[in-house]
């Protein structure tokens, strides 16, 4: 059974984290197919937006430890920069938006998967948790980077050093993530978030990424900077010039992601 699903349909790949008797935690089998999952997604031209989910009852209970303790398992640090870096850089990189829906536990690195990604919906019986401090170990894939700049250093701080579980809806209401929906809903919900992304002006999506991955080490005048240069490049589109004449012409815009 292949770790990672992968297919594409209108417009959207769909990447499936498939280790459910072991809450889908990651190996390095399953980190090296996530990041080809990836890679095949930016290749592909008839692809315009990701949506990451699990299959089961989790999300990602985050690192096996079992390949941890494993006799000539690989070292803490290994794991970090081969498995998990390149998987929230992939992310934060690809030229189009990646939702994930959240299905179940989010926990660890699983957590901090899920909220690299532009757009995160949570079914209401979800949870996440940094799970980190459980183990002495602390919060990677990004976590200490991305979780205060969502809701704030003291609240980062605290779930990050007590390890509390936060409920999908309490994430919401901090602002963790975008949106909770009812367990049965959750994926249809995803999916027609990631259709309509698919079908807008993802190459002005791909720009806005890129701004808000910079706003956060810009100071304003390099932000201004920055947000005239991308406009200039979203201005000279096909996308632009369709979405203006559509709307000139009283139409619905037809897009290309060009």
């Amino acid at each position: 059974m292949n770790s990672i699903s992968y297919n594409v349909s209108d417009g959207v790949a769909f990447i499936k984290m498939n280790r459910p008797d072991v809450l889908n935690s990651f190996n390095r089998d399953m980190a090296l197919a996530m990041q080809k999952a990836l890679d095949d997604a930016a290749n592909d031209q008839q692809v315009r937006a990701v949506l990451i989910t699990g299959e089961g009852r989790a999300f990602s209970a985050g690192q096996d430890l079992a390949e941890v303790t494993a006799e000539n398992g690989p070292d803490i640090r290994s794991i970090v920069k081969e498995h998990y870096n390149p998987i929230i850089l992939r992310i934060r990189s690809i030229d189009m938006p990646v939702v994930a829906a959240v299905n179940g536990v989010a926990a660890g690195a699983g957590a901090n998967i899920a909220l690299a990604c532009d757009i995160t919906v949570a079914a209401r019986s979800a949870s996440f948790i940094q799970a980190f401090s459980k183990i002495g170990l602390i919060p990677d894939s990004g976590g200490t980077f991305t979780l205060p700049r969502l809701i704030g250093f003291g609240k980062a701080s605290a779930l990050m050093m007590l390890g509390d579980k936060v409920k999908a809806e309490d994430a919401e209401k901090m602002g963790m993530i975008y949106k909770v929906e009812d367990d049965e809903k959750l994926l249809e919900t995803a999916t027609q978030i990631a259709k309509t992304l698919a079908q807008m002006p993802t190459k002005g999506l791909a720009y806005t990424k890129e701004a808000l991955n910079n706003s956060a080490t810009n100071d304003l005048q390099k932000q201004l900077d920055l947000e005239e240069k991308l406009q200039k490049q979203a201005g000279s589109t096909y996308d632009y010039n369709e979405g203006v004449n559509a709307f000139l012409e009283k139409r619905k815009p037809v897009f290309k992601g060009e």
